[in-house]
């Protein structure tokens, strides 16, 4: 199992999805996540056909947040300039572990 870090706190249990097919499917036909995925490459997400909503965290290649935004359902984000990755979690759950723009995040094994 691979866990989400900054600065050496576990924020979350990771799914990491870096094959086409892991990252097409994403959160799609759940009712909720434990924790958070990470689709890696990826440079915008959406919502449609979710059945929740979403905090995204949109990464650069070096896993600092550049933007955070939370989805509704049936909902896309907007490009970003220089996004390579994307953490998704449930609503609610980037404001309890105080994530931000300019947090550098770490995949640990």
């Amino acid at each position: 199992m691979a866990w989400l870090v900054r600065d050496d706190e576990v924020l979350a249990s990771l799914e990491v999805a870096e094959g086409r097919a892991a990252r097409v499917r994403g959160l799609l036909g759940r009712d909720g996540i434990d924790g958070a995925i990470l689709l890696r490459p990826c440079r915008s997400v959406h919502t449609f056909r979710m059945r929740f909503a979403i905090d995204v965290a949109l990464l650069d290649a070096d896993l600092v947040v550049l933007r955070t935004q939370r989805l509704a359902p049936n909902r896309m984000t907007a490009p970003c300039r220089g996004a390579r990755a994307v953490v998704e979690a449930e609503a609610g759950a980037f404001g309890s572990w105080g994530l931000r723009p300019g947090d550098q995040l770490e995949v640990r094994e």
